[in-house]
């Protein structure tokens, strides 16, 4: 169908290091920093746009100073070519086979007819000073790969066991290769099996019924239509392909089964949209505008006047939709809309499905004979008060160590908490893996292996190279007026190929993973989102990579943050490396000047609101100064987080709506623009609360959302329907994955008919997530996998 959007888818040894056989010496570059390695094993200089991963540029030009190996009749080496031999950029994973393994062994070879030793991590021959592994007696590491790649490794402990037989080794190679780790933490056994499926098709058959009645319903109101019985009802199957995902066309919901079709145009419309057209009210979402912020120069973000040109201006991000009335015919009928709405006119819409004839019926009665045979367990809310709940009952949240979370008791104290929608903290999650390296750098040599030139990517509004931007992930930057440039790679890799690009950190990402029978975003038991037939186009449910930087202080302006939104699906967080960023006295100093001058310009844009009498769109029209109050962060101990995450209650949405609509105009947006419009305040993602406003939440509205630091090595675990938002305290790596749990489906739900009625053009709209869809799947794939293991137990 030409109108449908589619998309395609997808411990130490024994043996001691013998001082006698190397000579420690320290290595220095030519003119480039030791971050910029990147030049160096790959062969170039990225730029972080937005619209391409450049692949190629100039070679770094390296020197060894004073380096040489003491060995009995050793021959003195040629040196060789200095820029690194590193696989071809290709877009797609190069397998491991028995030549490149061959020529990954660090054995001797021949160079200008002399015995040479080749380096396993960045395969050259001229290095001087290397380390061989005593363990596997094969693999040779460089002094300089092991400084640059492997800071946390002394010599003699990778002389003890080398990180190829860690199962940490991070050169290109092994980057890329299929993993033999196991990702999976527990194996069930057939009993825990059953009881997950059973407990599974319990909580998704009241959405199945929900969905079959729905369907139930239009039958009856095509039988309406038509004039004759329900039963006579003859429904014509609407041809698709299993690779393209079918929406809405009015209001870009996802579209499961029974629709509106126009013979004529193929035009499609929902079911909501279809009976709110009969009840006589405007299909999903209002017709008004976007509006767009204009920048109004690097000035004006400090506290000077805004560039002329840009006063009192306001684009559009797109023109408003055009006002149009639905036609009711008098049999109940709806019309085709017009060309300018996306049909042409002309026909009647027609009653079509997706699905085969009764394929929801039957999947109905199948989980409904499951149910009657099974015996429900006892209700997790019944469950005792777990040991580790910290604070007040109020404010108190679950927080086990990942070594806990591997028996079965601690996952009924998850799903207890999960199931009244609490967050979730699990410390230590790193400490269970093989330890491969999340430095940022490591990941983009990875990713900058495997990436065509052409790849688009949402990175950044920059252009930085590659090294300056990792560089200030650990230094920091700054602009010429001393105040701190944050800088973000928000959803990375920049396609939905993390396993494709990053095999081996997704491996480990996996294998991190706290409750897998929920997280695991390949084979979680419990997770909805993997129940999808293979033919079937899949979400993007992750993983994806944050890489931002942070600084301690509550800045008011141009901090590191994630502003407050609402997740579709349930999502977890495991902070995987930080980098703390000191700022000198000076630019301290600087920082509390520029602050004087952000507070003067508010209080000035306040008193002009106030005599204009132009409030926020949306907004009550009182409009209040700003406050100015001691940071929460303040008098932080050493062993602090990194990341503070503020994480609000479902049931406290609508006073906090309230509230962001009330004080609008106090928060500033994109340019440091004020917010001049509210759509939906949480949805909108233009807002985050600082301490002033969540001191004024508090004492207006008497709310208070769960406030933690998040710790390297934690996972934090966020329901769908909670607003949070977050700001960096120190440069952040973190990896995130979304997964659909059975506990919170009514919230993925809400949330879907929430985005179906935001105007047209906003950023929200669009049903990614296709929760229907998904739960149909789920029950059809949990009873099929109950029938066939009940099957295999009883004979």
């Amino acid at each position: 169908m030409d109108d449908q959007k589619t998309s395609k888818r997808r411990r130490v040894s024994s043996h001691k290091f013998l001082d006698e056989n190397f000579i420690s010496c320290d290595w220095v570059d030519d003119e480039e920093d030791v971050v910029s390695s990147i030049d160096t094993v790959v062969g170039g200089t990225d730029l972080i746009d937005l619209s391409r991963i450049q692949s190629s540029a100039k070679k770094a030009k390296r020197s060894l100073k004073c380096a040489k190996r003491k060995s009995d009749g050793s021959a003195k080496h040629s040196p060789s070519n200095l820029s690194t031999s590193s696989s071809s950029s290709c877009s797609s994973i190069p397998q491991l086979d028995t030549k490149a393994e061959q020529r990954s062994v660090s054995k001797n070879t021949k160079v200008n007819g002399k015995e040479s030793i080749k380096c396993h991590q960045c395969q050259r021959t001229d290095r001087r000073i290397v380390v061989p592994c005593t363990k596997c007696d094969e693999k040779v590491y460089c002094i300089q790969c092991i400084k640059q790649w492997y800071p946390e490794l002394s010599e003699e402990e990778v002389s003890e066991v080398c990180p190829h037989c860690r199962n940490n080794c991070n050169c290109n190679l092994c980057l890329h290769s299929t993993s033999l780790l196991k990702t999976s933490k527990r194996d069930m056994n057939d009993d825990e099996k059953i009881r997950h499926l059973h407990y599974l098709i319990s909580k998704l058959f009241p959405y199945l019924q929900h969905i079959h009645q729905e369907q139930i319903e239009e039958i009856e109101m095509e039988s309406e239509i038509q004039g004759i019985p329900s039963s006579s009802v003859e429904v014509k199957r609407a041809f698709s392909y299993t690779d393209e995902r079918v929406y809405c066309n009015h209001c870009s919901t996802s579209i499961v089964d029974l629709h509106r079709s126009c013979p004529s145009c193929s035009y499609e419309l929902c079911l909501s949209c279809f009976r709110e057209i009969r009840s006589g009210q405007h299909p999903g979402g209002p017709n008004k505008r976007v509006l767009q912020y204009v920048d109004r120069g690097s000035d004006y973000m400090h506290g000077g006047n805004p560039q002329p040109e840009s006063c009192n201006t306001q684009s559009l991000d797109r023109d408003s939709e055009i006002p149009f009335e639905w036609v009711l015919n008098k049999d109940g009928s709806v019309f085709c809309p017009p060309e300018e709405m996306g049909g042409c006119g002309s026909c009647k819409l027609e009653l079509k499905c997706l699905l085969p004839e009764n394929w929801i019926s039957l999947l109905e009665e199948r989980a409904e004979k499951v149910l009657r045979e099974y015996k429900p367990v006892k209700d997790v809310s019944d469950h005792t008060t777990c040991a580790c709940e910290e604070g007040s009952k109020d404010k108190c949240l679950y927080c086990p160590d990942s070594k806990d979370t591997l028996n079965e008791e601690e996952l009924l104290h998850f799903q207890k908490h999960w199931a009244k929608g609490e967050p979730v903290i699990v410390r230590n999650v790193l400490e269970h893996t093989s330890g491969l390296s999340w430095e940022p750098m490591v990941m983009w040599r990875a990713l900058c292996e495997n990436t065509d030139s052409q790849i688009s990517s949402r990175m950044s509004d920059v252009e930085i190279s590659t090294r300056k931007f990792f560089k200030g992930y650990t230094e920091g930057r700054r602009y010429d007026n001393y105040w701190p440039e944050m800088l973000k790679l928000k959803d990375w890799p920049p396609s939905d190929s993390f396993e494709d690009f990053l095999p081996r950190h997704c491996d480990e990402f996996i294998r991190a993973l706290p409750f897998q029978e929920y997280t695991d975003t390949r084979a979680g038991f419990l997770n909805l989102a993997v129940k999808l037939p293979a033919a079937v186009i899949k979400p993007d449910m992750g993983p994806k990579t944050y890489v931002a930087y942070g600084v301690k202080d509550e800045l008011g302006r141009g901090d590191s943050v994630t502003k407050l939104h609402c997740d579709m699906s349930d999502a977890v967080n495991i902070l995987t490396h930080t980098a703390e960023v000191d700022l000198c006295e000076e630019q301290c100093q600087a920082i509390e000047l520029l602050k004087e001058k952000h507070k003067s310009q508010d209080e000035e844009e306040s008193r002009a609101r106030r005599e204009n009498g132009s409030p926020c769109k949306s907004g009550s029209g009182n409009d209040t100064s700003f406050s100015y109050h001691k940071n929460e962060t303040q008098g932080r101990s050493e062993n602090s987080g990194a990341a503070l995450w503020d994480i609000f209650r479902r049931e406290d949405v609508p006073k906090l709506k309230e509230y962001l609509v009330q004080h609008a105009s106090e928060f500033r947006h994109t340019y440091c623009c004020p917010v001049n419009q509210v759509i939906h305040p949480v949805h909108d993602q233009t807002f985050y609360l600082t301490s002033e406003h969540k001191l004024k939440l508090k004492e207006e509205y008497g709310l208070e959302p769960w406030t933690f630091e998040q710790k390297l090595g934690e996972a934090v675990f966020i329901p769908a329907g909670c607003p949070h938002q977050v700001r960096n305290l120190k440069s952040c790596t973190k990896v995130a994955a979304d997964f659909v749990s059975p506990e919170n489906l009514h919230e993925c739900l809400r949330l879907t008919e929430e985005f179906r009625k935001l105007p047209r053009e906003h950023r929200a709209r669009e049903d990614k997530l296709e929760i229907k869809k998904m739960i149909l799947h789920a029950v059809d794939k949990a009873v099929e996998d109950l029938q066939e293991l009940t099957s295999r137990i009883e004979s």
